[in-house]
């Protein structure tokens, strides 16, 4: 991480077929991060729907379930494809896809652990953790209630986990170590039974974190 005004190589201007394999590195990163997290989610819908076939009922592959919840992450892959493109044309960015400046990845850090402690990021999490109730709860019929349920949930999911998935920019959008710590860090708070607590712990660490990077700058 270099201080602000010490930048690397910058990255390539953008191009159309640049943006779009961004986009799509973008949507293939967060399914390989976030479908691991959602797996009981998705096993509890294809149970339900292995009941209703074994009674003669209506059955949909969980599949559709599954594209629903791709579907919002892949809006989100679109959001932070267009952050990557504005911190590139800002010179915030090195050809390694990440950021240079220690201020900018703290101001992530700290934004990613204070999110951790927010009320809306609490709200999210406990829906994520509650597979069984949403299925339930929130149930739809046919090809297009399953679409919707999966785009619900992954709604949450990404209201859950968005801000955290910034931090790809302060660690490398190639490092698949530093994909794989954040990965493994949404499994534990989402399918631990400690999960709430290691939200709050882990974001106090990564706000501590981001005020030590800002303040050596």
């Amino acid at each position: 991480m270099h201080a602000a005004g010490a930048m690397g190589p910058m990255p390539a201007p953008w191009t159309a077929s640049h943006f779009a394999l961004m986009f799509v590195m973008w949507c293939a990163m967060m399914a390989g991060m976030m479908l691991p997290s959602a797996t009981p989610l998705i096993l509890t819908f294809a149970t339900v729907n292995r009941r209703k076939r074994e009674r003669a009922e209506p059955y949909i592959p969980a599949f559709a379930f599954t594209a629903g919840y791709l579907l919002a992450w892949a809006a989100f892959s679109l959001a932070a494809t267009l952050a990557q493109w504005g911190l590139e044309g800002a010179a915030l960015m090195l050809a390694s896809m990440k950021t240079g400046s220690a201020v900018v990845g703290g101001a992530f850090f700290l934004a990613a652990g204070a999110y951790q402690w927010s009320p809306l990021k609490l709200a999210c999490l406990h829906n994520c953790r509650s597979p069984f109730d949403f299925v339930i709860n929130q149930w739809r019929d046919g090809w297009t209630g399953a679409l919707r349920m999966g785009a619900g949930q992954g709604a949450y999911c990404v209201g859950c986990c968005a801000v955290l998935m910034l931090l790809m920019f302060v660690g490398g959008l190639m490092n698949l170590l530093w994909a794989a710590a954040l990965a493994a860090f949404v499994f534990a708070e989402k399918l631990l039974p400690a999960g709430a607590w290691i939200a709050r712990a882990g974001g106090a660490l990564m706000a501590a974190f981001g005020i030590h990077l800002m303040a050596s700058a």
